[in-house]
């Protein structure tokens, strides 16, 4: 089968592009610009595009399909001739489907958390050597590629995530998967750019829970009252399966998760990552895994990549790096951390780097949500604003949203980098929450002067 992907360097889009190389299908693909990790992954298995841009010569009536990456634009030179030539256009989901149409969906939707509970199915599966497909949002120990395909496996395990498909296609990617097996973890609203009203937002996932097969099922967690009614209002012909954080304790540092046969030491911590626990043992056991075996491979689950991750740990402090930045998340993470360091002074670090975080209208979702914080510090690039083409945010704006009187604001990387230098990081904790990096920050050098 032959292959084009039009806007190949996507984290997502590569991934896919390695998984049908992988299968042994004739893969091409274009991009104006690819960057560091999917560059040299692509360029290990010679996917990578001799130079950048887009060469409508690289469409042609020979291709079985075409793969539409986000990153394109509608009026995009090679999907213009790939219409020209009427060749079939698929979105990434559309795909995937396409792909996994015969064998039973696995789909783990919400506003938060189905990262790190793919990622906890995907580890208990690989833990007990049980081989799955799976499109997974992060990279795991362990596992090679983030995407696997094949023409055997009977599972395979999608993250669903509710943003658009393609430039030519306006529905959230989790509407086309038709999973038999679904679970929903929380709703929040999020991507203000696309879904401008909490009602819009949440009317997505309904759409999801009604996408589910007939005589299928949805886990959901029960503790969020919006995906509670959501799970529950739904006609749907589905087997509807609440679940909730489990038990557990902090003792010292370490979280303790209470079982039937006693408390058992787990890596990771937190309310909201025992909850995501929670759904992904519902998950397994749907896919053949005792709790038993559940417990033993969930007891070595580190954690997913750029997910609560720690980055140093010395005697007396220790650092932490995490992707979110939507408020449901930096709440619950910043809350996980005083939680699990309850004696540390927490300094808790977010930087608002998204469309819908660096928006007036939204600022005020982030009320309380670095409450816990003993330190809470924003940054945000003014720069980031203008390119986004949104109104200026300003400092009375930021200090409003989040109704703190001693929160500390910086706009320039080079003050926030010596604010953080300038810290004496004993008896502390630091949380650095972002999906950009402060304006260039230097996570390796941050390391070593904290090791120090």
């Amino acid at each position: 089968m032959n292959v084009h992907f039009i806007a190949i360097g996507g984290s997502a889009m590569h991934n896919l592009a390695l998984a049908l190389h992988n299968k042994e299908y004739h893969v091409t693909g274009s991009d104006d610009a690819i960057f560091e990790p999917s560059k040299s992954r692509l360029e290990a298995k010679g996917l990578l595009p001799k130079e950048f841009g887009w060469f409508p010569e690289k469409v042609s009536s020979n291709l079985d399909a075409i793969v539409l990456g986000m990153h394109a634009k509608e009026d995009n030179a090679e999907l213009k001739k790939a219409q020209e030539l009427n060749l079939k256009i698929y979105s990434y989901p559309e795909f995937l489907y396409e792909q996994s149409k015969h064998k039973t969906r696995v789909v783990i939707g919400g506003s938060h958390g189905k990262t790190t509970i793919t990622s906890m199915i995907l580890h208990v599966m690989h833990y007990h050597d049980r081989d799955v497909d799976y499109m997974v949002g992060a990279q795991l120990e362990g596992f090679d590629v983030m995407v696997k395909l094949t023409e055997d496996n009977d599972f395979i395990v999608l993250e669903g995530d509710e943003y658009l498909s393609s430039p030519i296609d306006r529905r959230p990617k989790f509407h086309l998967y038709k999973p038999n097996i679904a679970l929903l973890s929380g709703i929040a609203w999020d991507h203000i750019n696309v879904f401008p009203t909490y009602e819009n937002y949440v009317e997505q996932f309904s759409v999801f829970v009604d996408s589910i097969v007939q005589g299928g099922s949805i886990n959901y967690n029960e503790e969020d009252p919006e995906v509670k009614r959501v799970v529950e209002a739904s006609d749907n012909q589905i087997r509807k399966l609440a679940y909730q954080t489990p038990e557990y304790v902090v003792e010292n540092g370490h979280t303790l998760l209470a079982t039937p046969e006693g408390d058992i030491p787990i890596e990771i911590f937190g309310k909201h990552n025992l909850n995501n626990l929670a759904g992904a043992k519902w998950i397994c056991q749907h896919m053949g895994i005792d709790e038993d075996d559940f417990y033993e491979a969930i007891s070595t689950f580190k954690g997913a990549s750029k997910r609560l991750e720690k980055i140093t740990e010395t005697s007396t402090s220790v650092a932490y790096k995490d992707f979110a930045h939507s408020p449901s998340k930096v709440e619950a993470t910043t809350k996980a951390l005083k939680e699990q360091y309850p004696d540390r002074t927490l300094v808790a670090c977010l930087e608002l780097h998204t469309y819908s975080s660096l928006n007036a209208k939204f600022l005020k979702e982030y009320k309380g949500a670095l409450d816990a914080a003993d330190v809470a510090v924003v940054f945000y690039s003014p720069h980031a604003v203008e390119i986004k083409k949104l109104e200026e945010v300003t400092h009375e704006q930021i200090a409003n949203a989040f109704e703190r009187d001693d929160l500390i604001i910086y706009t320039n990387p080079e003050d926030f980098k010596d604010f953080l230098f300038a810290q004496k990081f004993d008896n502390k904790a630091l949380l650095l929450m972002s999906s950009g990096n402060y304006g260039g920050l230097d996570f390796g050098e941050l390391t070593t002067f904290l090791r120090n």
